[in-house]
């Protein structure tokens, strides 16, 4: 779904707009540049680094903000029909975006950054319908897979530049096969008995196959279903059995969820901590280092590693 004429439709526009109940706001393009449209931080920051100078980048889902429970909102549309191209996660992740996502892509490129990573690659859980685990930023080398849809949707709609992009990108790779180095090690660090990760929902499932720790989630792989009584049970189980000392909250999930974890584990004369808050599905906020796709990967492995070791 990545080559459609660029040319924006009046009717698609109304028809999107009146979907979403409001009046168009104010142009959002500054300049020039190329307009990209990314609906997640991760995938923002890549166009970012990939684009340099030559495009302006909107995320649609900040800090805090679930993408399966995501709908775009007015500004969205806006940008979402002016865009040069727009980038998104794909394998379901943006679930209640799909219908605006597919009458867009009838003008303009729509691409989905795993396009390009393998099946074979891809978490099939059993528990997901037969669907593949969207969260493949939490596998630094699978999320490095994800560079050459944008560099080559960029180099389409602004060939002057397209050795500066492949440029970038070559060196944004680099930078993260030495940060999946990084996660490596530091994991390992844990001693191996209490290498066991529970968190709200089924997100880090990439992390724990990559690096090599267990991971255990109170939901499932979207959190558009809510945890039942036998998901909490399961869970508490896991933590009394193995004397587990730390669970963890997500910065885009409530923390009450992890919060009944614990008062249950209480009630079982055990004590376990919350040991830190994780960026599962988006990142900090914009100016921190957690606000970026590497200081996110660093803040999260640095908590987990704390806690457990």
């Amino acid at each position: 779904m990545s080559k459609f004429c660029r040319f924006p439709s009046l009717v698609l526009l109304v028809a999107l707009l009146v979907a979403a109940g409001c009046a168009a706001p104010a142009p959002s393009r500054e300049d020039d540049r190329i307009l990209v449209v990314a609906t997640t931080g991760m995938i923002g920051d890549s166009a970012r680094r990939i684009a340099g100078e030559h495009a302006q980048v909107v995320t649609m889902m900040g800090p805090g903000i679930d993408p399966h429970l995501y709908k775009a909102t007015q500004s969205d549309v806006a940008n979402l029909t002016q865009a040069d191209a727009i980038l998104y996660n794909g394998l379901h992740l943006e679930g209640k975006m799909g219908d605006v996502l597919v009458k867009v892509a009838r003008t303009r490129p729509v691409v989905a950054v795993s396009e390009t990573v393998p099946e074979d690659a891809l978490r099939e859980p059993p528990a997901f319908a037969g669907q593949y685990d969207p969260h493949i930023w939490f596998d630094v080398s699978l999320w490095a897979q994800t560079l050459d849809p944008i560099v080559n949707v960029f180099a389409e709609i602004d060939p002057a530049h397209a050795d500066e992009f492949r440029a970038n990108a070559e060196a944004y790779r680099t930078e993260l096969e030495e940060l999946d180095a990084w996660v490596e090690q530091r994991i390992a660090e844990i001693p191996e008995r209490r290498r066991v990760l529970i968190t709200a929902h089924d997100a880090f499932g990439y992390f724990g196959l990559r690096y090599e720790i267990e991971v255990v989630g109170l939901q499932g792989i979207s959190t558009l279903a809510e945890a039942g009584l036998q998901d909490m049970e399961r869970v508490v189980a896991k933590v009394v059995d193995n004397g587990i000392k730390a669970i963890f909250v997500e910065s885009s999930v409530p923390r009450r969820s992890i919060e009944a974890v614990q008062a249950a584990v209480r009630s079982h004369d055990r004590e376990v901590v919350i040991g830190g808050e994780l960026f599962s599905d988006a990142m900090g906020p914009d100016g921190t280092p957690e606000g970026t796709y590497p200081g996110m990967v660093r803040s999260n492995v640095e908590t987990i590693v704390g806690a457990l070791k």
